[in-house]
């Protein structure tokens, strides 16, 4: 191959690379929802992995890939900063200093791949790095996502995810993960710009149409399915779900969009409610108290057959909730230790199905962090209340009978890849309740993506019930069926889409993701060799 090394288009001049790095990566980030703007996502990551690949040391590669990192993660997180604005005990203008703040950390991780990729190809073997580059991307875009708990948010994979009505390269997800699938992308990225470099416009031109033919793929015609569901958006914003005038208001919009009779016909219905929708506490054994504070009967009982009564007869309604975690504090005064965000599931005459406690709890969010040291400070959680959280079990399938099996992942938890589903008692769909008021507009489209992405590597459909929006039903294709858009009320009366045949990411997990890391790595590394012959 021709050496491209001094061809102007990046100038590695000292002095210059780092403003580079800093634009790319805010280029980068220009991929994900709302702006979509994919092909600017490629081009910059790929210029980026030149770039690195040129660095004059493994030092100066880590130093690039670090402010790569910072600004694509700035730009592609700035909506966290809403949230404050939520939170009385807090300054509103400290949102926008947190999201610079986590930059730093979530930009290590590029770093790393970059400083692996130098340690192990020279400079200038370009081809070599960017497949070995890609192979270290995938490994910490995986640690990204458990590491510290985990913050899995965006994987550069989500740039390939068509539009509403088709999957995009995403279709390729069953066979590769979605960290492997963020490799693919960099590579992608990574072979235009260096077919431009080296003025190789025929083969550069063709796999751009390629990308582009594979992003606009119509993939397989859609299936039907035969469960009956109806899918509810009262829009109920975040200022007044807590606020106890607001309770009663809030159970009425829920009720209205929940009519007894179908609008698709007789037979089981499953009814979903969003995550945060309703206050009532659902379970028995709490003081009385805490019944007393959501309903003026100050009986579970009877908000348990409220609810039932309102969905009616052959139907099984699964709602947001929330449960308590009871127990005798240090004075031995019995009071509510912690809580659990959860999903119940309950039959017309107010019978308990079954229910799920959110595993993947959101750092700040939903509990604090070394509250002995933050607290003192002046920092709070983003959640309303003065109690933690606590996390659940994990994945867990709930068997509805006529409703099918559900597997319920609620808001934060869809977005990681591989820990959504029980492997060994695989479900039917995927519930996704979620409340996202909190965040900038921008976040919804993109919390959307996520699931979609999803229902794609799983080959399960997923169904979004949100307080304000976007609620969805997604088909096992990643394909949007119908949608609520944002902060319009409504309901989606239709049938849940049919699960597809187990992926091989269904039934291998991301250690699949992890072995095609291996290969790309093991294809840079034979590529140097035969660039040294």
């Amino acid at each position: 191959m021709s050496d491209t090394r001094d061809l102007p288009i990046i100038d590695t001049t000292p002095g210059k690379p780092w403003l580079w790095a800093l634009a790319l990566g805010l280029l980068s980030a220009t991929g994900f929802e709302p702006l979509g703007l994919w092909p600017v996502a490629l081009l910059a990551a790929g210029l980026f992995v030149v770039l690195a690949a040129r660095a004059p040391s493994w030092k100066r590669a880590a130093w690039l890939g670090w402010l790569f990192g910072w600004a694509h993660f700035t730009l592609a997180n700035y909506w966290i900063a809403t949230a404050f604005t939520y939170q009385a005990e807090m300054p509103a203008v400290l949102g926008w200093i947190a999201v610079p703040l986590l930059a730093i950390y979530l930009a290590v991780y590029p770093a790393l791949a970059s400083l692996g990729a130098r340690l192990v190809v020279r400079k200038g073997a370009d081809w070599a790095f960017a497949l070995v580059f890609a192979g270290a991307f995938v490994v910490t875009e995986w640690m990204r996502g458990w590491v510290f708990t985990g913050y899995a948010w965006n994987p550069f994979a989500m740039t390939l995810l068509g539009p509403f009505d088709r999957p995009g390269l995403a279709a390729l997800s069953p066979l590769l993960g979605t960290y492997a699938l963020s490799g693919l992308a960099i590579l992608l990225g990574s072979a235009i710009a260096l077919l431009a470099m080296e003025r190789r416009w025929r083969v550069g031109v063709l796999v751009a149409v390629l990308i582009a033919a594979g992003m606009y793929w119509p993939g397989t015609a859609p299936r039907e399915g035969e469960i009956a569901v109806t899918l509810v958006q009262p829009d109920i914003f975040q200022e007044t779900l807590n606020d106890p005038r607001e309770f009663a208001n809030n159970y009425q919009k829920l009720a209205r969009l929940s009519p007894r009779v179908p609008a698709n016909g007789d037979g089981p219905r499953l009814v979903l409610w969003p995550e945060s929708g309703m206050v009532f506490y659902l379970r028995d054994g709490y003081p009385q108290r805490y019944y007393d504070r959501t309903t003026a009967m100050g009986s579970p009982d009877f908000a348990r057959r409220l609810l039932g009564a309102t969905v009616g007869e052959d139907s099984v309604l699964l709602t947001g909730a929330v449960d308590l975690e009871v127990g005798a504090d240090e004075t031995g005064l019995v009071r509510a230790l912690g809580a659990r965000n959860s999903v119940t599931a309950l039959a017309a005459d107010g019978e308990i199905l079954g229910g799920y406690s959110k595993a993947e709890l959101v750092p700040y969010g939903e509990y604090l962090p070394m509250r002995g040291l933050l607290e003192p400070l002046g920092l709070s959680r983003l959640v309303a209340g003065s109690i933690d959280f606590w996390p659940g079990p994990g994945p867990q399938t709930l068997d509805l009978g006529a409703q099918g099996k559900v597997s319920v992942q609620i808001c934060y938890e869809i977005i990681f890849a591989g820990q959504v589903t029980d492997r060994g008692a695989r479900p039917d769909y995927i519930f996704n309740p979620s409340n996202e008021d909190w965040f900038d507009a921008s976040a919804k489209p993109q919390f959307l993506a996520q699931s979609r992405m999803r229902a794609i590597e799983e080959g399960l459909p997923v169904l979004r019930a949100t307080t304000t929006g976007i609620s969805a039903v997604i088909d096992a294709r990643g394909v949007v069926r119908e949608y609520l858009a944002d902060h319009v009320p409504g309901r989606i009366d239709t049938r849940i889409p049919p699960a597809a045949s187990p992926t091989l990411f269904a039934q291998l997990g991301n250690i699949l993701s992890l072995i095609w890391a291996a290969l790309f790595a093991i294809a840079g590394v034979v590529a140097m060799r035969r660039a040294e012959r």
